[in-house]
């Protein structure tokens, strides 16, 4: 029994498939610029949800 890589039961085959259509759509050469821009865009996202974090962990500790 194959288990789904993820949810909703994508498999390999689909999975090999989608990185196909992503390398024909794109080419060799620009791939590695989408991943560098993928890269940059979750590294701000992690970076703005800590700062989040820490302006929630100091408000209790502020007293207007």
């Amino acid at each position: 029994m194959m288990t789904p890589l993820f949810i909703g039961g994508i498999g390999m085959q689909e999975v090999l498939l989608i990185a196909l259509v992503v390398l024909l759509f794109f080419g060799g050469k620009k791939i590695p610029e989408l991943m560098k821009g993928i890269g940059k865009g979750v590294r701000s996202f992690k970076d703005g949800m800590n700062n989040i974090e820490k302006e929630i962990e100091e408000e209790p500790t502020k007293k207007e």
